[in-house]
């Protein structure tokens, strides 16, 4: 949930760029077997060394890992966890060969994987609805997906950008033909807006904070709540189909460590800001702290707990990627998702 929604097409092309070039060769066992690091300080037996890697740099996205780490529920559960950076390939790709236990993806990502024979299982959605959309300085006069005719978009130069740019304003009666993409990488939101694009693709609870923040007067189009079919999860925490099979136990332990993660950052929104910047000292505290507050609501939202996912919402994206061409069929969304490791 850094500086751009961009990012996340970076891991969808990679896929399919990997994908292009074969099948990613997955076991029935996972690659990295749990290792063991030191003793329970109660049982004394072995903990079991665990490997969590982000889909980017740290954020408030993250911040219930690190509070699960921190605050000593891993280590509660016999598990030593360590959280890693991504470096040299996808989440999907390390987690599904059991480089890493587990990972932070997209529900966009895992459908793209699950579709290319990727064996990565969604087992929680770190927030209940998408909370990206198009972003652009409120200067520029864009309140609607009709207004982007004549201007420019700034991204990463992802079908999925076009596509889904296409069919907003197409519901909106508007000429896609007269937008002009433009990849403009992972440059900030706020220069880009002002030197390079008209409108781009964010997280507001990362860009449209930080403009707030900077008293920056934004117009914001929310995909969900313009198309409900773009009302999906993003991001998800994910595991392989394989470390589900073989070790469910632990499984389970590192999703009620991480629940209770993210149930502290729920209730302690600014508390869990100070485990992050611990952890993150390079971010800027007065964001960091902002963000969290702002989504310490949305983690949650209406649901009876934190991380359940509701099929449907699996099944009208995969629809509208269909509908609009960037998949050639429907995953088994019954193999993409599971809500088995919920505290329900």
């Amino acid at each position: 949930m850094l500086k751009t929604r961009g990012f996340v097409f970076v891991f969808i092309a990679l896929i399919i760029i990997v994908l292009s070039l074969g099948a990613v060769g997955c076991g029935s066992k996972q690659e990295a077997d749990i290792s063991q690091n030191g003793q329970d300080k109660d049982t004394g037996k072995p903990k079991d060394k665990v490997i969590v890697t982000l889909d980017w740099t740290p954020n408030t996205n993250h911040t219930g890992l690190y509070a699960a780490k921190d605050m000593g529920y891993y280590e509660a559960e016999g598990i030593d966890v360590e959280i890693v950076q991504l470096s040299g390939s996808t989440v999907e790709q390390l987690v599904a060969t059991g480089k890493s236990h587990f990972g932070v993806s997209y529900q966009e990502a895992v459908t793209y994987a699950r579709l290319s024979d990727i064996p990565v299982v969604s087992i929680a959605a770190v927030i209940q609805h998408n909370t990206s959309g198009f972003a652009s300085l409120k200067s520029k006069g864009i309140a609607t997906p009709k207004d982007f005719e004549g201007k420019r978009y700034g991204g990463w130069g992802s079908p999925v950008e076009e596509a889904t740019i296409k069919a907003l304003m197409e519901k909106y009666n508007a000429d896609f033909s007269k937008v002009q993409i433009l990849t403009t990488g992972a440059a900030d939101f706020f220069v880009t807006s002002e030197k390079n694009a008209d409108f781009s693709w964010t997280f507001f609870g990362w860009d449209g904070v930080a403009a707030e923040i900077k008293g920056v007067e934004l117009n914001y189009i929310e995909l969900g709540k313009v198309d409900p079919a773009l009302d999906y999860y993003t991001p998800v925490l994910i595991a392989g189909e394989a470390l589900i099979k073989d070790n469910p136990d632990l499984v389970k332990r590192f999703m009620r460590a991480t629940t209770k993660g993210y149930e502290y950052a729920i209730e302690k929104p600014e508390e869990a800001a100070n485990i992050l910047l611990v952890n993150a000292p390079e971010l800027e505290e007065d964001l960091v702290v902002a963000s969290q507050i702002w989504l310490s609501d949305k983690y949650r939202a209406e649901a009876k707990v934190w991380g359940i996912q509701n099929k449907e919402v699996w099944e009208n994206y995969s629809e509208w990627l269909f509908k609009n061409g960037l998949i050639e069929a429907k995953p088994d969304i019954d193999r993409a998702f599971t809500n088995e490791f919920i505290n329900k």
